[in-house]
């Protein structure tokens, strides 16, 4: 006797994800471009990138979270000047911001994992759940970015992380932020972790 039924098959991209995903990379660019500080810390600039990658893994979920993400890393390295400063290309994965560019796709999946496997449970996209994620999400972006200031300053990695904690303080403000913005965000679309077929 054969069975009528079929496995399930897994779900792809549906346009509604794909036009999120599109809209939270532009956020981020504007975010790292337009609000750039004309001053840094050890060579990185301050802006408000982290707070929108933040936001876009606790709206978006883990998936379209790192796809949004990653879309604005591979535009910015294929020249649209989307990175802090207006830079673009290869140049800023050489230097010492390229460890938070290449941590911030892993952050929005950390953020977005958390909010979504709690969600599974039934418990509310709250702003103590993006913080839950964000602190994790923090912890990687941070230690990220000492790597590529210890490589580029010549430090020891020690060093490095000592450089990075400056960026912190600023980093958990950013975060709060993107968490009050994701919960009320989720809280007038209940829906938008759900990915549509």
């Amino acid at each position: 006797m054969t069975s009528t039924t079929t496995p399930a098959k897994r779900r792809g991209l549906s346009t509604t994800d794909l036009s999120l995903i599109a809209t939270f990379a532009a956020l981020i660019a504007v975010c790292a471009v337009s609000a750039a500080l004309p001053f840094g810390v050890n060579g990185v600039p301050i802006t408000l990138q982290l707070l929108a990658v933040f936001l876009t893994g606790a709206a978006l979920g883990a998936v379209r979270g790192f796809l949004s993400v990653t879309l604005y890393i591979v535009a910015g390295a294929a020249g649209l000047p989307i990175f802090a400063g207006g830079q673009a290309g290869l140049a800023p994965f050489s230097g010492p911001t390229s460890g938070y560019l290449l941590a911030f796709p892993i952050a929005a999946l950390i953020i977005g994992f958390v909010a979504e496997r709690l969600a599974a449970r039934g418990v509310a996209v709250t702003a103590v759940v993006v913080i839950l994620g964000g602190v994790i999400a923090e912890t990687v972006v941070t230690l990220a970015g000492a790597a590529s200031i210890a490589i580029t300053a010549d430090l020891s990695y020690a060093k490095g992380v000592t450089a990075a904690l400056p960026f912190v303080p600023a980093d958990l403000v950013k975060l709060a932020i993107a968490a009050v913005v994701a919960a009320a965000v989720h809280r007038a679309f209940p829906q938008l972790m759900t990915r549509r077929p």
